[in-house]
């Protein structure tokens, strides 16, 4: 089950379950649509995978199974992919 984070590893853009302006790796490294788009060229800076649209989880699955709220930031690794 994917944790669904709640931020921006870059920018520290908070990213509810429910955004559609989430992007993910396969190793669930979680960016905001601007950067990922803008600043990754679509491609995850900590294992070189393919950022994609992360799915939103129903309403009534999320109550039984909820996002995580541990928060990552890793600057850093935006700079040097920009």
């Amino acid at each position: 089950m994917l944790d669904l984070r709640p931020n921006c590893e870059c920018c520290d853009r908070d990213l509810p379950p429910e955004s559609l302006d989430a992007r993910i790796c396969t190793f669930e490294c979680t960016f905001c649509a601007d950067c990922a788009e803008t600043r990754l060229a679509g491609t995850c800076p900590n294992c070189a995978g393919e950022l994609v649209r992360r799915p939103v989880r129903p309403a009534k699955m999320l109550a039984k199974y909820p996002a995580s709220t541990k928060r990552v930031l890793k600057p850093q690794g935006c700079q040097a992919a920009a």
